[in-house]
């Protein structure tokens, strides 16, 4: 006797629900943020310009020389949005491996911790996270001096709190899980704990934070060159662009419109990257926020 599956039987709903479902937003993110990627992987082979030649002429509209124009001082727009999108990638990536790596042993660290230790620890990050991203990167960089290592490194210390403080949350709740004991029991060292069982288990979390870390390192860069504390002059930083572009907007709007947009897309990108990632490695959040 034979049995007819019908397609809503509960066999056939497993299957499919077991088949990688593909995220549009992940999609959406990872073009919008490549689009940038790309622009700063071409500029580290070709420039239209160099990036301090001034022979533009102050303030020149669009054209089939300077397809953005240029700005105040005569240089390339172009040269300068490609050269920000290189200063925007590098400060991005650079600050979330610092990040990564600090706040990761910090957070292992802490969920080891036991007692006053662990308390001890904890009030340390709390007290770091309180402080906003962009001010305590501006005391770091104040106290050494401008330029985009110092950026980088600044923002990287002050991101490394907020995963330290994930990391130690995650990997608690896997510590206290049976099969920890159980592999404590039967000798296995903290050592092998941790790379066998603690980073596999928090690192699609600990990736979807990372993507958003990115994002927030991208603005706080920004924001410190528009304050003259990133990276100096020839670098045309996105947001030294914003500075400089402040005056001149009325008359020469492409100053000003080319790095913000590209700044939103890149940012924007980063954050639908982060969404998508956690639909994808943790396809229970989606029914959580619907």
């Amino acid at each position: 006797m034979t049995t007819t599956t019908l397609p809503g039987d509960a066999p056939t709903q497993k299957r499919a629900a077991a088949r990688p479902r593909r995220s549009y937003t992940l999609i959406t993110g990872a073009v919008l943020a490549g689009a940038v990627a790309l622009l700063a992987l071409v500029s580290l082979f070709w420039l239209p310009y160099a990036t301090d030649d001034t022979s533009g002429g102050r303030l020149a509209a669009p054209g089939g020389e300077h397809l953005l124009g240029t700005d105040k001082l005569g240089r390339d727009l172009l040269t300068q949005v490609m050269n920000g999108a290189t200063i925007a990638v590098q400060a991005g990536l650079g600050s979330v491996l610092i990040a990564a790596a600090l706040g990761t042993v910090l957070g292992l660290l802490a969920a080891f911790a036991q007692g006053w230790l662990d308390d001890t620890l904890s009030a340390c990050l709390d007290l770091l996270i309180a402080f906003p991203t962009l001010l305590l990167a501006m005391l770091i960089v104040a106290a050494r001096s401008g330029s985009l290592g110092s950026a980088i490194l600044a923002i990287g210390i002050a991101q490394s709190a907020v995963v330290a403080r994930l990391v130690r949350i995650l990997a608690k709740r896997v510590l206290a899980q049976d099969y920890i004991t159980a592999s404590r029991t039967s000798g296995t060292t903290w050592p092998r704990i941790v790379t066998g069982h603690v980073l596999p288990n928090i690192w699609p979390t600990l990736v979807v934070n990372l993507a958003l870390q990115f994002g927030l390192a991208v603005l706080a860069e920004a924001g410190l060159s528009y304050l003259g504390l990133g990276a100096p002059p020839p670098n045309a930083s996105w947001g030294r662009m914003l500075l400089d572009a402040q005056a001149t907007f009325t008359t020469a709007p492409a100053g000003a419109l080319a790095p913000g947009i590209l700044l939103v897309v890149l940012v924007v990108g980063v954050n639908l990257v982060a969404d998508g990632l956690r639909d994808t490695l943790d396809p229970t959040s989606r029914g959580r926020r619907a």
